[in-house]
C-alpha cells in the first residue's frame, strides 16, 4: 500500500455478535441520548457510565441503584462486551501485555508499563496498520480493520479488570493512556476520538488532558481537527530529519512531507491550551540509517520554533527486519548534541521486549487485506534464497 492510498483505504466495519448496542463504547452524550430514545431519564446514563468504568460491571442485574424493571429492559436491547482476552503476559521488569481477540477473529495487543507511581497503557485504534513503517513489525502484518470505540475503550476496560476496583478517581495503576499501539489512531478518527472522550471523562477514567497522548505517523489534517475536537497530547513518530529519508522509513511522507507536518505540529502546539503544550517527538535510533551527526543536525534545525521534546527509542528488533539497533555511544552522542543545542531530549528505556510488548514488537493477529504481509514474506524468502555471488560454481 503506497503513502497515497493510507488514508483513501476501505474501512470495514467489525461485525457484531448481536443487535444489542453495545454500551461500552458510548460517551457521555451518546449514553444520554441512547436513555432518552428508551423514554428514560438522562441521569440514567449517569448510574450506567459508573457502573460500567468505575465498578468494571458487564452484568447489568450488578447495577443495585437501577431499578429491576430498567435492568430487565437494558438486558433485552443492551450490553456491556468488552474484547475477549486470549493472552496475558507479564515481562521480568513488570510489563504486562494483553492479546485481546477482535470481533471477526482477528487481534490486537495492548501494553501496560509500571513506572514508579505512573502507569502506561498503550493502546491499539486498528487490526494491523495502513502505514506500513519500514522498521515496524505491526506494519509488517498488513491492515484489516478499524476498531470500535468499544474495542478500543474495552482495552481500557479488560487492563482496569485486570487490576480490580478501583477505590476512587485518584488511586489507579492506569495513570496515562498512549495511542501508541497497533494502528494509526488519525485513519480512524471518530471512534478513537469517542474513546478518548470517555477516558477523559469524569464518570469514565478521569484522566487528565495532558496525560492522554495520541500518536501519529503525520496525518496532517487530522491533526488540525484534534485541535478543534479534543485537547490532548500530541506524538508524532518522526523517524527522520529530512523528506528523502523520511520518505524511505514512513511512507505517509511522500502524501505529508515534513514542511507542511511542522507547520500542524506548530498550529497544534498553539491551540492546546493546557500549561504543558510541548509535542513529543518519537524518534527510532536504526543503526548506521538515521543516527549519524548529519542527522542530528538537521533535526536540530528541522525542529526550531517548534516546542517539543525529542524522545530517542532504541530499536527492538523482530525477525527479517532488515535493520539494527544504534550504537550506544551514536546514541549518546545524538541525545548530547540535541541537548546542547537546546532540544530537550530523552532516551526511552526498552521495556518488555522479552514478551515481545516493546515499542515496534507488536503484531497481534491480521486477516490482511492489503496482500503488504505476503509481498513481505515473499521478499524474505528472496533475499534468503538468493545464490552467494562470491561462492564457488558449482562443479
Amino acid at each position: 500500500m503506497t503513502a497515497h492510498e493510507a488514508d483513501r483505504a476501505p474501512r470495514t466495519a467489525a461485525p457484531v455478535h448481536t443487535d444489542k448496542v453495545n454500551l461500552l463504547g458510548l460517551t457521555r452524550p451518546q449514553m444520554e441520548e441512547f436513555f432518552l430514545a428508551m423514554g428514560e431519564k438522562k441521569f440514567r446514563a449517569q448510574q450506567v457510565l459508573k457502573w460500567i468504568h468505575h465498578h468494571q460491571a458487564d452484568d447489568f442485574e450488578q447495577m443495585t441503584d437501577v431499578g429491576k424493571a430498567l435492568r430487565e429492559k437494558l438486558a433485552r436491547v443492551a450490553e456491556i462486551r468488552g474484547p475477549k482476552v486470549l493472552h496475558e503476559g507479564i515481562s521480568r521488569d513488570g510489563t504486562r501485555k494483553w492479546v485481546f481477540e477482535a470481533d471477526n477473529g482477528g487481534a490486537v495487543e495492548t501494553v501496560f508499563i509500571p513506572d514508579g507511581r505512573r502507569g502506561t497503557l498503550c493502546v491499539s485504534s486498528q487490526v494491523g496498520c495502513a502505514v506500513d513503517c519500514s522498521f515496524c513489525s505491526t506494519g509488517k502484518q498488513g491492515f484489516q480493520r478499524d476498531m470500535t470505540s468499544a474495542e478500543i475503550i474495552g482495552q481500557v476496560w479488560q487492563a482496569s479488570r485486570a487490576f480490580g476496583p478501583r477505590k476512587n478517581l485518584g488511586e489507579h495503576p492506569i495513570t496515562n493512556v498512549v495511542m501508541m499501539g497497533m494502528g494509526e489512531p488519525m485513519l480512524n478518527y471518530e471512534p478513537v476520538l469517542s474513546a478518548m472522550r470517555i477516558m477523559r471523562d469524569d464518570l469514565g477514567y478521569g484522566i487528565s488532558k495532558r496525560r492522554i497522548t495520541l500518536s501519529t505517523s503525520g496525518v496532517v489534517p487530522k491533526i488540525d481537527q484534534l485541535s478543534r475536537d479534543l485537547d490532548v497530547s500530541l506524538a508524532v513518530s518522526l523517524h527522520a530529519p529530512n523528506d528523502e529519508l523520511r520518505n524511505e522509513l514512513v511512507p505517509l511522507n511522500r502524501k505529508y512531507p515534513l514542511a507542511d507536518l511542522m507547520a500542524a505540529c506548530k498550529r497544534y502546539s498553539d491551540a492546546i491550551t493546557h500549561r504543558h503544550n510541548t509535542i513529543t517527538m518519537e524518534y527510532v535510533m536504526l543503526r548506521d540509517v538515521n543516527d549519524k551527526p548529519e542527522h542530528a543536525r538537521q533535526l536540530v534545525k528541522l525542529l526550531k520554533g517548534i516546542p517539543v521534546k525529542v524522545n530517542l527509542i532504541p530499536f527492538n528488533p523482530f525477525p527479517h527486519a532488515g535493520y539494527e539497533r544504534s550504537r550506544k555511544a551514536d546514541i549518546l552522542a545524538f541525545h548530547k548534541f540535541l541537548n546542547d543545542n537546546g532540544v530537550l531530549t530523552t532516551v526511552r528505556t526498552t521495556r518488555g521486549d522479552d514478551i515481545d510488548a516493546a515499542c515496534g514488537q507488536l503484531v497481534g493477529e491480521v486477516k490482511d487485506r492489503t496482500r503488504r504481509s505476503e509481498r513481505w514474506q515473499a521478499s524474505i524468502f528472496h533475499r534468503t534464497e538468493q545464490p552467494d555471488s562470491n561462492a564457488a560454481p558449482a562443479q
